[in-house]
């Protein structure tokens, strides 16, 4: 399948899962490639790197061999862009509404997402004592298994001494840890009562933003033990939906599928509320201490104070939303912002 689009990625990356999940429902031939155990042609190179693939810098996952403008391989890794690349390369099914103003939404909702339900996701992963076994266990194995015990236990020691350490990125201390998992559990409650009414979170179709979400929830809901079990226990229909978006080839969406921005159900503006909520401080404070080059990032959550490393790639997402916000028309923004003002939203574009 030459004119299939080579990617490589592991099970326990949640942007892996997401962008399998956009391939498969828009029904994008792709080949996945495991990390460092297959070149380009399908080859199996015995666990060793692939030598004709362009290596990503960082190194993140999945990471997309795409052509350049000059024909070029490249490698990509970004997500967001990836599917916005996709909808102009590869035609029907879109996943992102043709409305020019829930389109914007999809992207709000599909950047906190990637953006603040990771810290959820990575927080359980390496707070958490059988959470952090389990990952340092089954993480490396994800990365080629057939290794003696020993190299096995040390890659895994390897890999959570890393994690952990990173947390500081992500924001995932003492104090905040509780702010992450209150949060956690309000947008539980909050999409299963959304559940309920849609099966997705813009209509009866899926956009960008469910496969953000559901890359997330496939770490939270379906991997990690702790936030597994607060998942189905709060929110099974969360986590039967998860299974089901893993594959959404045989969905057949049509243009009135989307809701109306007019006229938005009450549980989606509860789920935006919720977004409002957290969202918002931490990344007005993330950008504002990227801008002066401070070495921490001091906000205030849920009456809490948040503290974390500052993260420059988190103030270009907001800079991205900004632009997408004033490329809207006049028109779109009023309605745009009419939504946003009760939700707390506002206060990304102001």
């Amino acid at each position: 399948m030459t004119d299939s689009i080579a990617l490589s990625g592991a099970p326990g990356s949640p942007y892996t899962r997401k962008m399998l999940g956009v391939l498969r429902y828009r029904r994008i031939a792709y080949r996945l490639l495991p990390p460092g155990g297959a070149a380009l042609g399908g080859a199996a190179l015995g666990g060793s790197a692939p030598t004709d693939l362009p290596q990503a810098r960082p190194p993140l996952l999945p990471t997309f061999y795409l052509p350049d403008a000059d024909g070029a391989l490249q490698a990509v890794t970004d997500s967001t862009p990836l599917i916005r690349r996709l909808e102009r390369e590869h035609a029907g099914r879109s996943v992102i509404p043709a409305d020019p103003a829930l389109a914007f939404l999809d992207e709000l909702i599909e950047d906190y997402a990637d953006e603040w339900l990771t810290k959820a996701m990575f927080h359980y992963r390496w707070a958490y004592q059988p959470d952090i076994a389990k990952g340092a266990a089954i993480l490396p194995c994800w990365r080629g298994f057939s290794v003696p015990d020993e190299v096995l236990k040390a890659r895994g020691a390897a890999v959570a001494a890393r994690q952990i350490e990173r947390l500081r990125f992500v924001g995932s201390n003492a104090v905040t840890g509780p702010v992450i998992e209150a949060s956690y559990r309000r947008f539980l409650t909050a999409f299963e009562a959304h559940l309920t009414h849609l099966p997705y979170l813009l209509g009866q179709r899926p956009s960008a933003c469910d496969f953000a979400v559901f890359g997330q929830l496939t770490q939270l809901a379906e991997f990690d033990p702790t936030p597994m079990a607060l998942t189905l226990e709060l929110a099974p229909r969360v986590t039967a939906w998860v299974g089901l978006m893993e594959d959404q080839s045989g969905v057949e969406p049509g243009e009135p599928d989307w809701v109306s921005v007019t006229d938005l159900p009450a549980t989606l503006i509860a789920i935006l509320a919720e977004i409002g909520r957290v969202y918002p401080p931490v990344m007005l404070a993330n950008a504002a201490a990227i801008m002066v080059k401070a070495a921490e990032v001091r906000a205030e959550v849920d009456g809490q104070l948040w503290t974390q490393q500052p993260f420059p790639y988190q103030a270009k997402c907001l800079g991205w939303l900004r632009q997408s916000h004033a490329d809207l028309s006049p028109t779109e923004r009023v309605r745009i912002d009419a939504i946003l003002a009760p939700t707390g939203l506002a206060a990304l574009f102001a």
